[in-house]
């Protein structure tokens, strides 16, 4: 009997639950910029990790972040080895990792830009000029670390007003990302503010009911996926090649559900070089 219990007992632990198995390899880990609700982030993603699994037969993790900042900080700190940031954040990333590069953007990167949107008791209309009569109103950004919600923003500001913008309005806020800002407009909480044009696009009607875009800026370069220098150490010899034609190869519909894009093209850090040179002239990178 005792034999037999033996037995039984070895056959429960070599057939019953087992811990969950380690990657080989190592992983790669990517992340995004929070443009949009954090919490969504996850499944937002997933689809871009499983297919560039398959792709490049090594390990994905997405590894969402709630700020910003937070995304720069990943990439600097070797926690992630590539992430999908803005065109301020990759900016701010890339200087911070000598030799980090831009690996691909979306086809309408190039030529991105920001909506000015009003509550609509100002009385605002939509012009084609930078909206003057907006003096002296409560006024919100979206991130701090935010390119379409914040630095091209106020380089506009500066450019068609000669101050800051905290001289130009009565106050200045930042809202945290695309939608808070245009809830808070919405609401009436603040009298103007400004935002990625696709977020104000594809909001519901509830959601912008109560405001007007009235001013569309000029356009400029934004989102990309930055990548660091030691992908090829870490992953063997031409990976950062075979990751590059991964990421343009990704198809129509995980672009259009993970990145709101068409399809991905290449491009380089000299795509961002105004970007950078705007940057440095406000302070927001160095």
């Amino acid at each position: 009997m005792r034999r037999i219990a033996f037995l039984a007992a070895t056959f429960l632990l070599a057939c019953g639950p087992q811990a969950p198995r380690q990657p080989a390899g190592p992983v790669l880990r990517f992340s995004a910029i929070p443009d949009e609700k954090p919490t969504d982030q996850q499944a937002r993603f997933q689809p871009v990790a499983d297919f560039l699994a398959r792709s490049l037969g090594v390990p994905v993790e997405f590894v969402p972040v709630n700020q910003y900042a937070a995304s720069v900080q990943a990439f600097k700190n070797g926690d992630v080895q590539m992430a999908w940031f803005g065109g301020l954040s990759g900016v701010q990333a890339r200087l911070a990792v000598p030799g980090a590069r831009v690996l691909a953007e979306g086809a309408e990167d190039p030529h991105f830009y920001s909506y000015f949107i009003a509550n609509r008791h100002t009385g605002l209309s939509p012009g084609p000029d930078f909206p003057l009569a907006t003096r002296g109103m409560k006024f919100s950004f979206g991130s701090e670390g935010s390119t379409s919600g914040r630095l091209m923003p106020e380089f506009y500001i500066r450019q068609a007003t000669g101050e800051s913008p905290q001289q130009f309005y009565a106050e200045v806020g930042f809202s945290g990302n695309h939608p808070a800002t245009l809830a808070a407009v919405n609401s009436g909480a603040f009298d103007v503010g400004v935002l990625n044009y696709r977020v104000y696009d594809q909001a519901s009607e509830a959601e912008r009911n109560n405001t007007v875009a009235i001013w569309k800026t000029p356009p400029y370069p934004d989102y990309n996926l930055s990548v660091r220098p030691d992908l090829d150490e870490r992953f063997g010899k031409g990976f950062t090649a075979r990751l590059a034609r991964a990421f343009l190869a990704l198809p129509s519909e995980i672009c259009q559900r993970s990145f709101s894009r068409s399809r991905m093209i290449p491009a380089s850090n000299a795509d961002f070089a105004a970007i950078e040179q705007t940057a440095r002239q406000l302070g927001l990178a160095r």
